[in-house]
C-alpha cells in the first residue's frame, strides 16, 4: 500500500480538488484506491456524498492517528490523503503515513511564502526516514500564459524540492463537476482539464512504484 498525502496549511489552495481529481485517476487507471479526508470541515466528504453512486471511497480520519488508524483498514493499492489546513498536528500524523507528499501550491508569492513552514516540516521528516519519503511541488490554479505562471518553478526552487511537471489549471470545469460530486474525468473526459489530471496521476504512480 502507497500513501499519497496532499498538504498545505495554507486554505484555498485546490488541495481538495487536487485530491479528489487525483484518486479518480488513480482509480480509473486500475488502483484501488482510498480517499482519506483529514480536514476537520469534512470537504471531500460531502464530495463524496453529493453523488449517490459515488464510485471513490472515502473515510474521514481528522484526528492526528492517521499513521495507526490507516494499518487497520483494508489494503489498498494507494490512499490519497487530502490534509487539513491550519493543523500542524494532523499535517505530522500525515506526514508520518505518507510515502509521498504533495503540497498544492498555488502560483502567487504570498503562497510560495506561506509553504516554508510545511517545507521545514517535510524535511525533517525526510531526515528521520533517511529519504525514504519523498516530497513534490504541484502548481496548482496555474494561469496559461501570465508571467507568474512561468516563473513559479524558479520562485520554488529555493525550498530544494521538486516541482511537477504536471500542472492543474484554473478551469471552470472544476469547481462545476466537484457540486455533482464527481471529475473533470467524467464531466469532460476528452477535454484539457482530464488530459492535465491524467498526467498527473501518471507522474505520482512513476513516483511512489
Amino acid at each position: 500500500m502507497r500513501v499519497v498525502a496532499l498538504l498545505n496549511q495554507k486554505g484555498g489552495s485546490c488541495k481538495t480538488t487536487t485530491a479528489t481529481n487525483l484518486a479518480r485517476a488513480l482509480q480509473m487507471d486500475g488502483s484501488d484506491v482510498l480517499l482519506v479526508d483529514s480536514d476537520p470541515q469534512g470537504s471531500a466528504r460531502d464530495w463524496a456524498a453529493v453523488r449517490e453512486d459515488q464510485p471513490v471511497t472515502v473515510v474521514g480520519i481528522d484526528r492526528p492517528t492517521i499513521e495507526r488508524d490507516l494499518k487497520h483498514i483494508a489494503k489498498k493499492d494507494i490512499v490519497v490523503i487530502d490534509g487539513a489546513p491550519q493543523a500542524a498536528d494532523l499535517a505530522v500524523s500525515a506526514l508520518k503515513a505518507a510515502d509521498l507528499v504533495l503540497i498544492p501550491v498555488q502560483p502567487s508569492p504570498y503562497d510560495i511564502w506561506a509553504t516554508s513552514d510545511l517545507v521545514d516540516l517535510v524535511k525533517q521528516r525526510m531526515e528521520i526516514t533517511e529519504g525514504r519519503l519523498q516530497a513534490a511541488f504541484v502548481v496548482t490554479r496555474a494561469i496559461k500564459g501570465t508571467r507568474i505562471g512561468a516563473e513559479v518553478t524558479e520562485a520554488l526552487a529555493g525550498y530544494e524540492l521538486p516541482v511537477l511537471e504536471s500542472r492543474i489549471t484554473q478551469r471552470v470545469i472544476y469547481p462545476v463537476s466537484a457540486t455533482a460530486g464527481t471529475t473533470v474525468l467524467e464531466a469532460e473526459p476528452n477535454s484539457d482539464a482530464a488530459t492535465e489530471v491524467r498526467a498527473l496521476a501518471s507522474e505520482i504512480k512513476q513516483l511512489l512504484f
